[in-house]
């Protein structure tokens, strides 16, 4: 790589309290008519952002000579300049964002993605592409943190670093601050885990790393065996925040956030031992999923995100492989890796078959169709997404579970091998449905174009009692909860407030819409042998209240506010409706060849 590349980038901190990064971009061989842009979205999360509105203050100069910048929409620009002389461009930036898709700066953190930030110089993409990161004064104990190749840097992080092109510049985002920081090594490969805003009191960084340590250890397995991966260094950024949840993936590194309650905690001395929280088995799921994406779909990806246009959106009809197959292989992995048992795992796919079987979505929407439209779709929801979408997410594991359970049973192997040809067939790199159906054919010894029509492009409900039952597990019913056998999706802080009505529930059927308010109710008691009582009206504070009043009634009168009106909507009550919950039988030799190791008891 040139020791003088063609682009240099310098990131300073303009003002921390105001939430602003100088940026100077010097570009050694300025094009006659320079155009630049900065993204409008970050791979990995599948939404145009429009990172360009908090870019200000975008001058240019030559040989100490202002130059003129001209616009060209909402995020490219202009610049007429020499060809033979450097071109300097600055500009500022509003860091304001929490998320781990774009930038945040304050007193107490700086954090940025290359895609927030960093114009790209077009032409001049495939050079090699400098960053230098300036230590900020006055902010006492900040390091710098970023898997990107470091050039010259202090002992605190912060200095030059090198990227092959642009595309690798921003795959690699640059956390700042007082973190904690620490490290391991698994499988040879070295780990650095720093974390923000966590309390130092009581956060045991030495057991999140152990844990970590088994994730990364048990996926490298996954996909490599006894050898492992071609990188240097692998970086996990979580930032602990007061409610949070989340994480983008990168080709050396992953953005996460949480809620620090979520943290791995100390044992307080004198005190008997804390199981494991829900919180944290949720943490370890989010990261064991970004890992799982350093392979699947930072180097075995779409055909259509090679090269990424940062400009539009990308469509794809196979996000339901890349995010939908990830899903099924993090909690499927925590549980190889021995960080949560088979009661676990169980209750966290039966979540996943609950959520799916509840969306009328599921009927309408294919999963092609979800993964193209998730631009539009998925990452805009609102009141009527669950009845017109299905979650490439949550079907798409799935699909792996079926597929998975089907090679299994018909003694051709797994999934597991399958993903693994996958990546030898495509060279970790660009792929098509067409590679995933022929490596199904040639392992499973027969073609699965049915099953793919049927499961991927298709929209009926998948096998999943027939196929867990060919492996002796069980999917029995329970009892559902009162909003799912309304068909209702609310939220219950002093009454009842309708979020979400679901298509073919008998909340539909009663004409309840979202944004209503569900205040009371209509009941006529039963008749007995002595007297008929009188209809009664009863204030609702929460949806379990209905059993109290309505009894063994069939029927009721719903009222409910909608837009300062006052309505009264006859409801049928519902019969018992079911939820799913997965089973193990008593004699686990029945599910030798199940996914996941079976452990007694």
């Amino acid at each position: 790589m040139s020791r003088m590349p063609a682009v240099q980038y310098e990131v300073a901190v303009a003002s921390a309290a105001r939430h602003r990064y100088a940026v100077t971009l010097r570009i050694a061989h300025p094009q006659a008519e320079q155009q630049v842009s900065l993204p409008a979205w970050i791979p990995g999360s599948y939404l145009i952002r429009e990172f360009a509105r908090h870019l200000d203050h975008l001058q240019a100069e030559q040989a100490g000579q202002a130059l003129p910048v001209q616009q060209l929409d909402k995020s490219s620009w202009r610049i007429r300049a020499n060809p033979q002389q450097p071109l300097t461009l600055r500009y500022e930036v509003y860091a304001f964002d929490a998320s781990v898709r774009a930038a945040w700066l304050d007193t107490q953190r700086g954090f940025f993605n290359g895609t927030s930030l960093l114009l790209r110089v077009q032409g001049q993409e495939q050079q090699a592409q400098r960053l230098t990161v300036r230590r900020p004064r006055g902010l006492p104990g900040w390091q710098l943190a970023t898997a990107m190749a470091p050039l010259r840097v202090d002992r605190h992080g912060f200095g030059s670093y090198e990227a092959a092109d642009y595309d690798e510049l921003v795959d690699h985002p640059v956390e700042m601050g007082a973190f904690w920081s620490g490290r391991f090594t698994a499988r040879g490969l070295k780990h650095r885990f720093v974390v923000a805003g966590a309390p130092a009191a009581t956060f045991d960084g030495a057991q999140l790393l152990r844990d970590t340590q088994k994730i990364c250890e048990t996926q490298i397995g996954f996909w490599h065996g006894t050898g492992r991966p071609r990188r240097t260094e692998y970086v996990f950024m979580l930032n602990a925040t007061s409610q949070g949840y989340g994480g983008i993936e990168h080709r050396a590194s992953t953005a996460l956030v949480c809620s620090r309650s979520d943290l791995p905690r100390r044992a307080v001395p004198g005190a008997s031992a804390t199981p494991q929280r829900k919180g944290y088995q949720t943490l370890l799921g989010v990261i064991s999923h970004e890992y799982f994406h350093s392979w699947n779909v930072k180097r075995l990806k779409p055909a259509e995100f090679a090269p990424y246009d940062y400009a539009r959106e990308n469509h794809t009809e196979l996000l339901w492989f890349f995010e939908g197959f990830t899903s099924y292989y993090d909690d499927l992995l925590l549980h190889r890796a021995g960080l949560i048992d088979e009661a676990a795992y169980f209750k966290l796919l039966t979540h996943t078959i609950n959520r799916i079987r509840q969306a009328p979505g599921r009927h309408v929407q294919s999963l092609a169709q979800a993964s193209f439209d998730a631009w539009t779709r998925f990452y805009r929801p609102h009141e009527n997404t669950a009845n017109s979408t299905v979650s490439y997410y949550g079907k798409g594991a799935l699909v792996a579970l079926c597929l998975d359970l089907t090679l299994r049973h018909e003694g051709r192997g797994s999934l597991d091998d399958v993903m693994r040809a996958l990546w030898k067939r495509c060279k970790g790199g660009p792929m098509t449905e067409a590679d995933v159906a022929a490596v199904l054919a040639d392992l499973g010894g027969r073609p699965y174009d049915p099953e793919l029509a049927d499961w991927v492009h298709g929209t009926a409900d998948l096998p999943l009692q027939a196929l867990l039952q060919q492996h002796g597990v069980a999917l029995v019913q329970d009892p559902a909860p009162i909003a799912q056998a309304l068909g209702l999706r609310v939220t219950e802080k002093n009454g009842i407030a309708i979020d979400v009505v679901l298509d073919g529930g008998p909340a539909a059927r009663a004409g309840m819409a979202a944004g209503d308010e569900w205040l009371g109710l209509e009941v006529t008691p039963a008749a007995t042998e002595e007297r008929k009582l009188p209809m009664q009206a009863w204030r609702l504070r929460k949806l379990d209240d209905l059993a109290v009043y309505a009894g063994p009634a069939d029927a009721c009168v719903a009222l409910v506010a909608r837009d300062g009106r006052l309505l009264r909507l006859p409801l049928a009550l519902p019969g018992q409706a079911s939820t799913w919950r997965l089973q193990r039988p008593a004699d686990t030799s029945t599910t030798s060849n199940w996914p996941a190791p079976v452990r007694p008891g």
